[in-house]
């Protein structure tokens, strides 16, 4: 019983983390740039923020989960600024391939932490990994260490993504000259502004509602 829930939240944490949105542009920008290994940094941002939430929902931490909830508003404002101001931040980038070994273990922290605040950004995921779990879970009631298998195998299945795709990104950027990653730099810029705006508007809609 317990393997199986491990196996299905590995893949809970796979598929959550594949879609391919405003973190995965930064993992394969960071990539290209940065080497592999900042790329990967980026993607365990990720990875983490998703084990946290998978932990309060594994858990059943109802007022952690309503708490989140009720700033989901000016935690989607923040994240929406966040995306903004790296979209720009990537606009401005020089373009300059080949610098993985300029990159230092402080640059590599930031990285790690700018993508851990921005998944973290986003509560409304922990009412997805509430629901998920609840599913996969069935009317049985998760004891903690039940519990703690799925969150480390959300974690686990979230990490694998992020190593194939810097991995990946990693070989092709081999390819990759400085005029393709200004290329790349301008289009991630663009779509993560987008995002931000979209964000924005989803936010002002939701205003409206009420």
């Amino acid at each position: 019983m317990e393997a199986s829930l491990f196996f299905k939240a590995m893949l809970i944490g796979l598929s959550i983390a594949a879609p391919v949105g405003p973190i995965g542009l930064l993992c394969i920008q960071r990539t290209l740039a940065h080497g592999m290994r900042t790329g990967f940094v980026s993607g365990m941002g990720a990875a983490c923020a998703d084990a946290v939430y998978g932990a309060i929902g594994a858990f059943g931490m109802v007022a952690v989960t309503d708490y989140f909830v009720s700033l989901s508003t000016p935690l989607a404002i923040v994240g929406a600024l966040f995306l903004g101001w790296m979209g720009v931040k990537l606009l401005l980038t020089k373009n300059e391939a080949g610098q993985a070994a300029s990159v230092g273990a402080q640059k590599t922290g930031r990285a790690f932490i700018s993508v851990f605040a921005l998944t973290l950004a986003n509560p409304m995921t922990i009412i997805s990994f509430v629901a998920v779990f609840a599913s996969i879970a069935g009317p049985t009631v998760l004891g903690h260490a039940a519990a703690g298998l799925m969150v480390v195998g959300v974690f686990l299945g979230s990490a694998i993504w992020w190593l194939m795709l810097s991995a990946g990104v990693a070989l092709l950027s081999r390819q990759v000259g400085t005029s393709v990653l200004g290329l790349i730099n301008r289009l991630g810029g663009l779509l993560l502004l987008g995002f931000a705006i979209w964000q924005i508007l989803q936010i002002w809609q939701v205003w409206k509602v009420f």
